[in-house]
Parts: C-alpha cells; structure tokens; sequence
C-alpha cells in the first residue's frame, strides 16, 4: 500500500499499474457474531463505536466487470449507521442472500462486512471486459450495483430485480484502503477537489438528484415551491442546491439557528426553524396533531406569500410524513427515500385521495444519474457539503456523529489519503469555487 500511495500522492497515479495489489488492506467492518449485540436496545441507545471495527481483511479477488480501487478518502451515510446498529436488519442477511447468486457473489457472503458507500480514489486493477477504464484513472464512485440480467432494468436500472446498494448491500465498501466495485460505479473524479470533498456528494447527491429533478422522482421545474426537511444534512443541502440551481424556491426546514444559517449561505431566503418554532406533530407515540400540520401549513404560506408547496423533499419519514401530506399543494408531490425517524408512516388519506397528491418513492439513482449529478459537481455548479473530516480509526466515532446527528452537511473519512487538502488537479477552477466549497467547514 505504501508504494501504491507514494505513486499517487507524487502525481504519477498511472505508475500504480505496475504495482502489485496488495493481498490484504486494511477496512471498516462490521462482525456476524455481534449482529444480536444491541437487542432490547432503543435506536438512539445503540453505539457505532462498539460495532464497527478497523480490521485487516484479504484482498477480494477481481472479476469480470469489476474493478479494484486504492480509496484516498470515503465518507459516511446513514446507511452506515443502520449497518453499525443492525437495523432495520442485520445487513448479513443482505450478503447471505447475495452469495446464493452466482459462485462470483459468493465472495460476499463473509463473516464480517467491509462497509461504506461513497469513495474517491485511484484505479487499481480492472477485471476482463473493462474497456472504459484503466489502472491509475482518478474516480469517485457511486454506490449502484446492478447485475442487469433481467429486462426488468434495462429501462431504468433502479428497477434491476438484482439492485442493490454497494457496501450495504454488498461487501468490499468504500471505508477502506481497497474497495471492490463494479466498472459501471466508476465516474470521473471532480479536479478541482480534495480528495475527502469528491468522496463526499456521491450517494447523497444521486439520491437528492434522482429524487427531486429527474422525471422518475418529483421531476421539479422552475418556479416550484419546495419543502425541503432537513435542508443543511447530508441530503437536504444537496436538494437545496438543486432547488436553487433549477430555478425553484426551497423552503428550508432546519432545526437550529446554525443551520438555519448554513441555508442562507447557499443562498436559500424562506427557512423555518423548528425547534424555535416549537412544532411537535406527534402528541403521543400514537397519535399525530393536525392543528400543527395546520401551523406548519400556515407558516410555509407565510413565508411563500400564499404558496402552498408543489413538491415536499421527505426522509425523515414516521416523524414528518403526515405533515408533508397534509403541506402538499392540490396536485403536488411527497417524494420519500429514506425513514431516518421510524418506516411505519401514518398519514391522513383524505388529503391525499381527495387533492389529488402523489407520493412518489425514490431510491438513490440510475447510472445516467449519478453521473448527471456527478457532472454538476465537477462543474462547480454544485458543491461539496462536507463540514468534518475524520481519520480511518476515528470512523466509529464518525458514524456515531451522525447517528446522532451532531453534523452538518456531510462527514468525510480519509482512508489511504494522509492529510485533508490533497488530490486538487485544477487549482484554477476551485480558486473561483472555494468560498462555496468551505462554506460548510467546521460547523
């Protein structure tokens, strides 16, 4: 590994072509013979840093299609922090019925499982078939993995009866010095960035594009009110960014004045705090409050000037989801990837059935897609949102921040890269970019 990052950090990425791969790499794992360790427990009352491990693990052996990348930096999900606390399932369940596949998914079904769904890095190896890229290409990764033997994803390769997500789903993730991926999850490396700032928008940014702007999410056009819950986290400010590019008007729902200023930094103007406002939509574990759906409704028309919003950007599920139903304008659209709070989501039909609203499910995004949102990025039309950077040993206390949502934005990770600040090819472009690339910095 030494030579591998020598090479690199010398700006002779293609020389890591004739270097050996090495056997063994160090990664993030989570164990099979911990997977009860936290039964009986509350969500909250489950603790990242006693599951996840910094492990010495083999090399995965390289297959047709795929690729072996030298990781520079990573960063976390959410999906990292269900995988560290075993929910909704324990993700070895995910590899089991993986490595029932094929003899080559097999490799999947271990013991332990290197996590992490985001990279940026290097090229290592390719396997046969590979034609697109080649040892020593500086890439970011999405976190799609699709084998594509169905017709069923040959329209829109979300809908691959075999999708699922790398490094949650799979093994071989992106928390790691070596990860195993597909050559179809490669994507050019943005030049302008570091290497821990290209590793960070991939999964959320996808998702936050997919959701909001393509046609098979909320498909938001210019002028359209949009609720975004969440609007400084991980995906909010990419949907954020997005709203404000596309020409719509985000309402930001944050809860803190912090973050309410984060907002207003990317250049958002209606922002409703609601820990000062004091929303409580649940008056019991089982009974929701429709006077505060109604409040929340009333302040967004405040705020808009008589709008009620086209489009509600909705993760954090059982906690907000009737109130995004009720918000919704006459014909406009919930659209939902995620239940950070809870999946049991209840909601009064009559306003949906009788309003004539959507609830449209999303789940990350196709390869056209990411690559879309990627191209945004490395145009310095949408920025990096990462605000810590954590070393490869501090993961779990990385992955507990987030669980626990002390962040902002994002939380990167670096792997083989020593330092923050490394990997920037085009000194020029980020020179005009960098105020919004740090405007997240040390929140």
């Amino acid at each position: 590994m030494k030579q591998i990052l020598d090479a690199i950090l010398a700006g002779d990425s293609a020389a890591v072509g004739g270097i050996d791969v090495p056997d063994h790499y160090r990664g993030i794992t989570v164990h099979a013979d911990e997977a009860d360790m936290f039964e009986g427990l509350d969500a909250k009352e489950k603790d990242p840093r006693k599951s996840l491990h910094l492990d010495d693990v083999p090399t995965p052996e390289l297959g047709p299609g795929e690729a072996l990348v030298a990781v520079m930096a990573s960063a976390i999900n959410y999906n990292t922090v269900w995988t560290s606390i075993f929910e909704p399932v324990s993700t070895f369940s995910f590899l089991k019925r993986y490595g029932k596949l094929s003899p080559l998914t097999a490799r999947h079904d271990l013991p332990y499982h290197v996590v992490g769904s985001d990279l940026a890095g290097v090229v290592l190896r390719t396997g046969p078939g590979v034609n697109a890229w080649k040892p020593g290409d500086e890439v970011v990764a999405h976190c799609l993995s699709v084998e594509l033997e169905s017709p069923d994803g040959h329209n829109d390769t979300m809908m691959d009866s075999e999708q699922r997500i790398w490094g949650f789903e799979t093994n071989f993730g992106g928390l790691a010095e070596i990860a195993l991926v597909k050559s179809n999850q490669l994507m050019p490396k943005p030049a302008h960035l570091t290497w821990e700032e290209a590793a960070s928008p991939g999964l959320v940014n996808s998702t936050a594009y997919r959701q909001l702007v393509s046609s098979n999410g909320a498909n938001m056009k210019q002028g359209d009110v949009v609720l975004i819950w969440g609007a400084s986290g991980g995906l909010g400010s990419y949907a954020t960014q997005f709203a404000l590019n596309g020409g719509a008007i985000p309402v930001c729902v944050v809860s803190s004045p912090e973050k309410a200023e984060i907002c207003r930094a990317m250049g958002a103007e209606l922002i409703i705090d609601r820990s000062a406002e004091g929303y409580k939509f649940w008056k019991d574990p089982s009974t929701q409050d429709p006077k505060e759906w109604k409040r929340l409704g009333a302040r967004i028309r405040e705020l808009t000037g008589g709008d009620d919003p086209d489009i509600v950007f909705e993760h954090p599920g059982r906690e907000t989801f009737g109130a995004s139903v009720f918000v919704a304008r006459k014909g406009g659209t919930i659209v939902t990837c995620a239940s950070t709070s809870g999946y049991m989501h209840e909601y009064d039909n009559r306003y949906l059935w009788m309003n004539l609203k959507r609830i449209v499910g999303s789940h990350f995004a196709n390869y056209r897609e990411a690559w879309e949102a990627n191209r945004l990025i490395a145009k310095g039309m949408v920025h990096p949102t990462v605000s810590r950077v954590y070393s490869l040993e501090d993961t779990a206390q990385a992955a507990y921040d987030v669980h626990h949502n002390l962040h902002q934005g994002k939380v990167g990770v670096l792997t083989l890269s020593p330092a923050e600040g490394l990997g920037v090819r085009d000194p020029e472009l980020r020179a005009r970019h960098q105020q919004a690339i740090d405007r997240f910095r040390n929140r």
